[in-house]
């Protein structure tokens, strides 16, 4: 159950942000530090990559075709026709974007970070498809892992120096989050948390850098699973294939000075639970 396999043999810098589109049947995943968004098709081992104009966080499908990109700059929309432009401009000096994820209601809430990682440097956003933006959590590090509860009244949250992560009250009718709490903690030496995934279980997968796993823990916070993998920099997780059973897993080799032979792959682990259908971002 937890042997995991090689999807994509590759060499990403930081890769990150493994998502499932359904639409096309395709994972999409990004090389953050390259500027390089990736699609593979499980069907059929096909792969494309595309060279973004700057670094990218993360990207997402749209409802009505496309991708939303979180870019160094801001948050941008490219039309199914490749046409590009900004939805949201806000360029900050040693600001990039970090990982994003799609609400329930459609919303993307995109995260950012300074190239030095400095305390409040980054922040977390929600955006919606007419272009709003309110900033959701100012004053954080590393904005990382974003994701909801079956039911959507939950939100996981990480912000990778704390060692946490935390759980929100999130509300269906406003999209506003409350009550913020640890659902667990990641002890000394066992790396930092990075992306995370939420299961059909409501339990949180958590990838953790420098930690070479991906843990799940239960809505609870108890760590019920472990799955070791043969790099240390594991950067994110998300479910994808057809029946969302397969647990797609991002790795980097960015400051590893002797990285290993699947540094920067992408990793499966077929049939490690049942994910979540993530909503496409509205706009």
């Amino acid at each position: 159950m937890t042997a995991y396999e090689v999807a994509v043999r590759a060499e990403a810098t930081l890769g990150e942000g493994p998502t499932w589109d359904p639409a096309t049947g395709r994972l999409l995943w990004i090389d953050i530090l390259a500027s390089r968004v990736h699609t593979y098709d499980p069907s059929s081992g096909r792969r494309t990559v595309r060279t973004t104009e700057q670094h990218v966080g993360a990207v997402k499908p749209r409802a009505g075709g496309g991708l939303v990109l979180n870019l160094r700059d801001g948050v941008g929309l490219l039309d199914p026709d490749d046409t590009f432009r900004w939805l949201h401009h806000e360029p900050v000096p040693g600001r990039r974007a970090n990982d994003a994820a799609v609400a329930p209601d459609g919303s993307l809430w995109a995260g950012t970070m300074r190239y030095d990682e400095a305390p409040g440097g980054g922040t977390l956003s929600r955006l919606t498809g007419d272009g709003s933006v309110e900033v959701v959590l100012p004053d954080v590090a590393v904005s990382n892992g974003t994701g909801w509860s079956p039911d959507g009244r939950l939100m996981y949250y990480i912000d990778s120096p704390t060692r946490r992560v935390d759980v929100f009250d999130w509300s269906p009718d406003d999209g506003r989050i409350s009550g913020r709490r640890p659902l667990a903690e990641i002890e000394e030496g066992a790396g930092f948390p990075d992306g995370l995934t939420v299961d059909a279980d409501g339990c949180v997968w958590v990838a953790l850098w420098d930690g070479g796993a991906v843990r799940r823990y239960t809505p609870s916070g108890h760590l019920d699973r472990t799955i070791t993998l043969p790099t240390p920099r594991v950067t994110a997780c998300a479910f994808g294939g057809p029946d969302l059973t397969d647990l797609y897993i991002t790795t980097a080799r960015v400051g590893l000075t002797a990285p290993s032979p699947l540094s920067g792959s992408l990793l499966r682990v077929p049939g490690a639970g049942k994910g979540l259908p993530h909503p496409a971002f509205s706009g």
